[in-house]
């Protein structure tokens, strides 16, 4: 067991004692270090002017592997095992420009230059992942990064052209000292400013949760992080899941796929959209790429915010997840987990492990749409989600599921009923666009007013029809953004 953070920054190892655990890497950066290129413009991982890179080894023969996430809602300790890169990294003292920072130069894509390091830096993680991207590519690397200037324009050139440029004279990633660290026993820190434990194995994290029932899980930090940055929370004891080797995996079977609980949010999704294609369009636009890099896809759902658009989908097709403690493991189904607005069948000491997910029938449909003010990086007023299947132009199987409209996300019982063994026509649908209202009590706030929720609710159903009739077709990524 260790007490030591160790990580590298710019081709050196670094060790840290004494850590506070809710410290944040961007407050390390800039007020240890006096690294300023790194900016804090939100603290809540919404501007993207923090992004910083993280490298760490991947499992198998994968290599290392690099991913734009946070620095604002990262918490310092979380580095362990792991290489941070920053704006300043990219040019060594003496090197010339990294093709991304030459790049940006050369087409003017920095305009007042507040937001520019994190541009950098999503840019540098797309230049070190992807050959050429195309531009919808482009926009999806660029997704979690605001310009107040709106000059996007030449910041799309520039990642257009760092790919013509040389290759970098320095090196940024070093395998070698990754290789090194030995992060391989639970990280135990415990000050004066509260405790982080890093457990490797879920044997651990089940034993420190016995010990500790009234800790905090850490997973990717995209929400907890906001209570420390923005709500000014004390967090005497945090756990941190992203090191449990078992919650990490993900595996297939002829019938399911089970996804470990600390898998990041863009490896779920991957996995997930190949089985169904049609989650495409909902993943892209669930929250940015740094948020999905550092989130977890059992964060989403163990948090149990009505607004996580994970759960409405996975939900209607017949997901399940499982519970691990120092008693065995448990498995319930979404509908029973939530139960009212932030409360939840969670036992103590208990801990979510896997999200088992069956695979699609082969005669079934399954969609899900978001209704967000914003079309990128928001969050939802309404997320609803479907599965049908026909049976000679009758429903032999329908559910529908919304997130957003109450205080939990749940099955539209209502409206299913409307459905099961009707004609697959207008008519039906009109009828069960009305059973809505018997199935959801509707909620007003700065997203949306009740009214417009249910409506939306209604119109969303109808577009689910119009699409699996074949008269509307379109989506907003047969044309780009």
């Amino acid at each position: 067991m260790g007490s030591t953070v160790r990580f590298i920054l710019d081709g050196e190892i670094v060790e840290l004692e004494d850590v506070p655990p809710t410290r944040t890497v961007l407050q390390y950066l800039r007020e240890d270090l006096r690294r300023k290129g790194s900016k804090e413009g939100c603290a809540e991982g919404d501007c993207g002017a923090c992004t910083v890179v993280i490298a760490e080894k991947s499992s198998g023969d994968e290599g290392v592997r690099l991913k734009a996430v946070n620095s604002c809602i990262q918490f310092l300790p979380t580095l362990h095992g792991k290489e941070l890169i920053t704006v300043e990294s990219l040019r060594p003292q003496g090197a010339p420009l990294h093709p991304v920072q030459q790049a940006m130069v050369d087409e003017h894509g920095s305009q007042c230059g507040f937001c520019t390091p994190g541009f950098v830096m999503s840019l540098f993680a797309l230049y070190s992942t992807q050959d050429r991207p195309g531009r919808v590519e482009i926009d999806d690397a660029l997704a979690g990064n605001l310009c107040r200037c709106t000059g996007y324009r030449p910041i799309v050139a520039a990642a257009e052209a760092m790919y013509d440029l040389p290759a970098p004279a320095a090196e940024i990633v070093h395998a070698d000292l990754l290789n090194q660290l030995d992060a391989n026993e639970m990280l135990s820190i415990e000050t004066e400013h509260g405790n982080f434990f890093a457990p490797v194995s879920d044997d651990e994290l089940a034993a420190l949760l016995a010990d500790h029932p009234d800790a905090t899980l850490l997973a990717g930090g995209t929400d907890v992080g906001l209570w420390v940055t923005k709500q000014h929370r004390v967090l005497d004891t945090v756990i941190y899941t992203g090191r449990v080797a078992e919650l990490g995996g993900i595996e297939e079977t002829a019938t399911h796929i089970e996804i470990g609980a600390a898998v990041s949010l863009s490896d779920a999704m991957a996995v997930i959209v190949r089985h169904f294609p049609s989650l495409d369009e909902l993943f892209r636009r669930f929250a940015s790429p740094p948020i999905r890099n550092a989130g977890t896809l059992g964060g989403n759902i163990a948090n149990g915010s009505p607004i996580g658009d994970s759960m409405a989908a996975l939900m209607v097709a017949g997901s399940t997840l499982v519970f691990r403690s120092v008693l065995g493991d448990r498995e319930t189904t979404f509908e029973d987990f939530y139960i009212d607005y932030q409360v939840k069948d969670l036992r103590s000491g208990e801990f979510l492990a896997a999200v088992r997910i069956p695979k699609p029938a082969r005669d079934s449909v399954l969609r899900s749409y978001k209704l967000s003010k914003r079309f990128d990086q928001d969050i939802s007023a309404v997320c609803t989600a479907y599965r049908l299947q026909l049976e000679d132009g009758k429903v032999a199987d329908f559910a529908m599921a919304c997130g957003g409209l109450a205080a939990i996300v749940k099955r539209a019982s209502h409206c299913e009923q409307a459905l099961l063994g009707s004609d697959w026509n207008a008519a039906a649908i009109d009828r069960a666009a009305a059973a809505l209202a018997d199935d959801f009590q509707p909620i007003s706030d700065m997203r949306a007013s009740a009214g417009y929720r249910l409506q939306a609710a209604q119109n969303l159903l109808r577009r689910f029809y119009l699409e699996t009739t074949g008269e509307y077709a379109q989506t907003v990524y047969n044309y780009g953004r």
